[in-house]
């Protein structure tokens, strides 16, 4: 068994490949005078595990690449963030289902896909082949644990989210709760834990996606107005779009931590883990 990756998933590919005792391959990363790009796996062998974030256009390619290359071996596919799976209804006519379209091409030529927190589990049957979403609510706690707070408050950003939020939870058994937006005026909404007061206590918003960050400022400068001892923000996925990360710095936020699923300086937490045990069973 080797692993590969795209060139914006060397960390958690090398990660990855330490857990699960394998070696990692090379792979050379090349382009023509015209701008197409050359790939090419130093190192194969029969089983080849692709470790492949898409955070943007050239990084899909890559794995549909690395996937052709790949070709008579059996081939695990992990992405442990899928670009455009938020775009997975048709808003208005003439446009494409993105997601469906990018799963459909991820696909061609993978024996099993996993993803990492994907944004709606829906996705999964527009794969070609097997496909299985992993969890690392878990990993997200084991974080929040080497914290030593006394007696966090974790929240979700809204109560879709919630679920994700337990899970996150469960690590400590702490108090859990999704934030309710109430509209106070046609332009002043104010968010609050639904069932619990944030007064005194240390706040973790979790989210599976930490996107621009807006709304989760606005929901941390709320809770400290609320009396909220501190507020911290964890996420699986660290898009930090439009300036998403200073933002919440600006907000107040006393520590913003992702995972590796995109590589970023607030990667603190490893989806290596969870993937290494699927990749085993």
């Amino acid at each position: 068994m080797k692993v590969v990756y795209t060139e914006k998933s060397q960390v958690l590919a090398a990660r990855t490949a330490k857990k699960l005792g394998c070696p990692l391959s090379e792979v050379k990363y090349t382009k023509f005078p015209d701008g197409e790009q050359s790939i090419r796996i130093m190192d194969e062998d029969d089983q080849m595990i692709i470790i492949a974030s898409t955070v943007d256009a050239e990084s899909a390619l890559q794995a549909i690449l690395l996937l052709d290359a790949c070709e008579g071996k059996e081939t695990t596919l992990v992405l442990p963030y899928m670009g455009y799976a938020r775009q997975d209804k048709k808003f208005n006519d003439g446009e494409p289902v993105s997601a469906r379209a990018m799963a459909r091409a991820l696909s061609t030529g993978a024996d099993r896909i996993f993803t990492i927190n994907i944004h709606d589990t829906s996705i999964l049957e527009h794969f070609r082949c097997p496909a299985k979403n992993l969890t690392i609510a878990p990993e997200i706690g084991a974080y929040i644990n080497t914290m030593s707070l006394e007696n966090p408050l974790i929240l979700s950003p809204d109560e879709g989210a919630w679920e994700f939020a337990k899970g996150v939870a469960a690590v400590g058994k702490w108090d859990c709760d999704h934030l309710d937006k109430t509209r106070l005026s046609g332009s002043e909404v104010t968010m609050a834990p639904k069932h619990l007061e944030a007064k005194g206590r240390d706040c973790i918003i979790v989210d599976d996606i930490i996107a621009t960050g807006g709304s989760m400022a606005k929901a941390a400068g709320m809770l400290l107005e609320q009396g909220a001892a501190s507020v911290r923000a964890a996420g699986v996925h660290g898009v930090f779009a439009s300036g998403g990360y200073i933002k919440l710095m600006q907000a107040g936020l006393l520590d913003i931590a992702s995972s590796d699923t995109i590589e970023r300086a607030s990667s603190r937490i490893t989806a290596s883990v969870v993937i290494a045990e699927a990749v085993r069973k």
